[in-house]
């Protein structure tokens, strides 16, 4: 057996145990009865990729429907960049910000 996810545009995701191979490409939701299309995903990287690489993932899966709230600037950093000096003469006499 095999577990195949659909997603119901009401209901979200969710997912139905099949034999391999015998999957529909849409199924009716169980909690509606509307129409659900099937949802294909990355199998199995939770074991074979670095951990780094499925934490973004997650977080990409995660964020797709309701996003990171931003709810404050991020810190300055700890240091002043260094001007930058003109190459030429002429750029000297441009105005400076």
């Amino acid at each position: 057996m095999a577990f195949y996810d659909y997603r119901c545009g009401l209901d979200g995701v969710f997912e139905i145990a099949r034999p391999l191979g015998t999957a529909p490409g849409s199924i009716a939701c169980p909690e509606c009865g509307g129409e659900a299309s099937r949802v294909f995903s990355t199998p199995m990287l939770a074991t074979t990729a670095p951990k780094e690489l499925v934490a973004a993932i997650d977080h990409a899966e995660k964020t797709r429907d309701a996003p990171d709230i931003v709810t404050s600037l991020p810190p300055r950093p700890a240091h002043q960049r260094t001007p930058v000096l003109p190459l030429t003469p002429t750029l000297r006499r441009l105005p400076r910000p």
